[in-house]
């Protein structure tokens, strides 16, 4: 065999021991991705849970408010069907992309409700209404520091997946650009506290 041979032979397993390192990398990071989409996960179960109880709650004080709490029920299911996709492909930017609007609209109608609830000092003052608001509260906090962590594993991975040389790697598996799960503005943790005083 000639030396032109061997060095050939030496850089295509090069190549290859290469690829494989940049494949695997790759899938270490969108498997981060998962786990932290699935720390996320735990913390919108809790609060998706939470929210049917502080309708019905709500309800025997809100007698005419029947469309905002319609509102907020709709909103959390759609909200629900949402993360179901993006628990499935939590790598995937459209899905988390659809969630963080479903998420967006959720903060909207329950600070919708929380506005609502201002006017009603009886609602107010109900110990189950306030232990509830105080729930969500907690619930969102962790959201946030959940959501810090998934969108650290973004940053990680689309950086991995968009530099040269591991780009070619990327494209060639059709590792994607994955999104951030951004912050939603939450009417929901500000009227919750006023609840609360």
């Amino acid at each position: 065999m000639s030396s032109s041979n061997l060095i050939f032979i030496a850089l295509f397993a090069m190549l290859v021991f290469w690829a494989v390192g940049a494949y695997n990398r790759l899938t270490r990071l969108k498997n981060t991705i998962a786990n932290a989409f699935g720390q996320i996960d735990v913390q919108f179960k809790r609060r998706y849970d939470l929210i049917p109880s502080l309708v019905e709650a709500a309800k025997k004080y809100l007698q005419h408010e029947q469309a905002t709490l319609e509102a907020v029920m709709t909103a959390r299911y759609q909200a629900l069907a949402a993360r179901d996709v993006a628990r499935s492909r939590p790598a995937n930017a459209l899905a988390v992309i659809t969630l963080a609007s479903a998420e967006q609209a959720l903060g909207g109608s329950l600070g919708r409700l929380f506005a609502v609830a201002e006017a009603y000092p009886e609602l107010k003052a109900d110990q189950t209404i306030r232990e509830l608001s105080e729930e969500l509260t907690s619930a969102e906090n962790k959201v946030t520091f959940a959501r810090q962590a998934f969108n650290d594993a973004v940053l990680d991975y689309n950086n991995a997946q968009g530099q040269f040389p591991a780009v070619l790697v990327a494209r060639v598996f059709s590792f994607a650009p994955s999104a951030m799960l951004q912050a939603t503005e939450s009417p929901t943790e500000r009227q919750a506290v006023r609840i609360q005083m």
